[in-house]
């Protein structure tokens, strides 16, 4: 089994990579993805998805998922 993990924008800067992946024996929750891949808190805010499609932070990843971090999108 093979999570892939992506970091993107100012995520990236804060935990020092853009990618890392997984080998769990079964599937994980998202929080549990961030806590075993960076060193750092996830910041309340954070945006994820699963395969492109934005999911909350309780998802479960399976096998082969592309998991991705966001920072929270602003503008004006």
């Amino acid at each position: 089994m093979t999570i892939t993990v992506k970091f993107f924008a100012s995520l990236r800067e804060r935990v020092g990579k853009a990618e890392a992946r997984l080998t769990p024996a079964s599937g994980m929750s998202l929080q549990e993805i961030w806590q075993q891949t960076t060193p750092v808190a996830m910041p309340d805010n954070t945006l994820c998805a699963v395969n492109m499609e934005y999911v909350d932070h309780n998802h479960i990843a399976r096998d082969g998922d592309e998991v991705a971090f966001f920072p929270p999108v602003t503008g004006g």
